[in-house]
């Protein structure tokens, strides 16, 4: 038998009634078979601060520690202002600091989100450019990038949209095949 993918997901935003942790939370009910998700809960997270990155505080620890024992990385982000939220750059940007400790290095990459008309796009373009920079393997294809959101998610914060569980449902397969590709 073939070892279980562990798949490490976080999301980009804090909102409680978050959209994108609905679309994370939708990816525990379409695990694929050979797989397993966790998701770790960014908000603890402090400022990045480069004269703490040698001894970074617990919580930094523990996030280093869980992407490190990953298979796999899963990224669910919302577009602020065209781009990736700060506070989703800076757990990035904690996880790989310092120089020669990226606990991205290597590892498979899965981007998905969404927002108004475009979908949350240009955030998920930028996280794609950051990863390039520490070697992260960012999967291509599907891309998940869900448009008007508040249409698709009800308020219990379920994803009600049969066409965009089928897209973040390829994405979880197409992730565990990409992670075994790698491998080999």
């Amino acid at each position: 038998m073939t070892e279980k993918i562990k798949i490490l997901a976080f999301g980009g935003s804090l909102r409680q009634g978050s959209f994108t942790r609905a679309l994370l939370n939708s990816t525990l009910e379409m695990v694929p078979a050979g797989a397993e998700i966790e998701i770790f809960e960014l908000k603890d997270i402090p400022m990045f601060n480069q004269d703490f990155e040698a001894d970074p505080p617990e919580i930094v620890k523990k996030f280093k520690e869980r992407i490190k024992a990953s298979d796999a990385i899963l990224i669910s982000t919302p577009e602020y202002n065209y781009s990736v939220p700060g506070f989703l750059k800076n757990a990035i940007d904690w996880a790989s600091r310092p120089y020669g400790d990226n606990s991205f290095e290597g590892k498979p990459i899965a981007i998905m989100g969404g927002g108004g008309a475009i979908a949350g796009s240009r955030a998920q373009y930028h996280l794609r450019q950051i990863f390039v920079f520490l070697n992260g393997h960012v999967l291509n294809r599907p891309e998940v990038m869900v448009p008007f959101m508040h249409e698709k998610i009800d308020k219990e914060g379920k994803v009600t949209d049969e066409h965009s569980r089928a897209r973040i449902n390829e994405l979880l397969i197409a992730l565990v095949a990409w992670t075994r590709q790698l491998r080999h």
